[in-house]
């Protein structure tokens, strides 16, 4: 791939915030900042999930945690509503940033607002591009958070946060979530939402 691209340029921009990032993650052997593992993740996913992801699709997906250290969760109220004020700026400040830095690399502001609206999973379960995104997003939770997450929170709630998950997932996510490996506490969870 040329460096000279608007998407070489574009992917390179973003990738050097996420490494700004100053926590870290052991990944591989080495210590990586988290956020540019994170977006390593979503980007792994996608060639997953999808044959041949459009270059604006591979924008939006890698964009997705954008600087999320810098929004942080605790700086909003407890509970769903502070929960969902908290990831509805966190997408619009990413989404944001990432046109500015697509346009800055030379592609048209048309196509810097379709990864911006993307990254604010706008037109989730009709537009493919916001429907990657979810889906990466949900994917890399499953595989690499769910487990901790799941010490955290009580029984109930994690069976609701589970079903909710699920229901914002494609069909093609869905097979590819069944597919990781969980320990046997974990696939119960999963199991016992999807009953429900």
């Amino acid at each position: 791939m040329s460096v000279d691209t608007p998407y070489a340029k574009t992917l390179a921009a973003l990738d050097a915030l996420h490494a700004e990032d100053p926590r870290r993650v052991e990944a591989e052997g080495e210590s990586q900042p988290l956020e540019l593992w994170h977006a390593g993740r979503m980007s792994a996913w996608l060639e997953r999930l999808m044959d041949d992801p459009d270059e604006r699709v591979r924008l939006a997906v890698r964009a997705q945690h954008l600087q999320r250290w810098q929004v942080p969760r605790g700086d909003y109220p407890e509970g769903r509503v502070g929960y969902l004020t908290w990831r509805r700026d966190q997408g619009k400040r990413a989404g944001e940033t990432t046109a500015r830095l697509m346009q800055e690399a030379g592609y048209s502001a048309e196509a810097a607002e379709q990864v911006a609206a993307m990254i604010r999973k706008q037109g989730l379960g009709r537009d493919p591009g916001t429907q990657a995104v979810e889906d990466c997003a949900c994917l890399v939770f499953l595989e690499n958070y769910f487990a901790d997450f799941s010490k955290q929170v009580d029984h109930d709630h994690l069976i609701r946060i589970v079903q909710k998950t699920w229901k914002k997932m494609s069909p093609r996510a869905h097979e590819l979530a069944l597919g990781l490996p969980m320990s046997d506490e974990a696939r119960r969870l999963v199991e016992e939402a999807l009953a429900g």
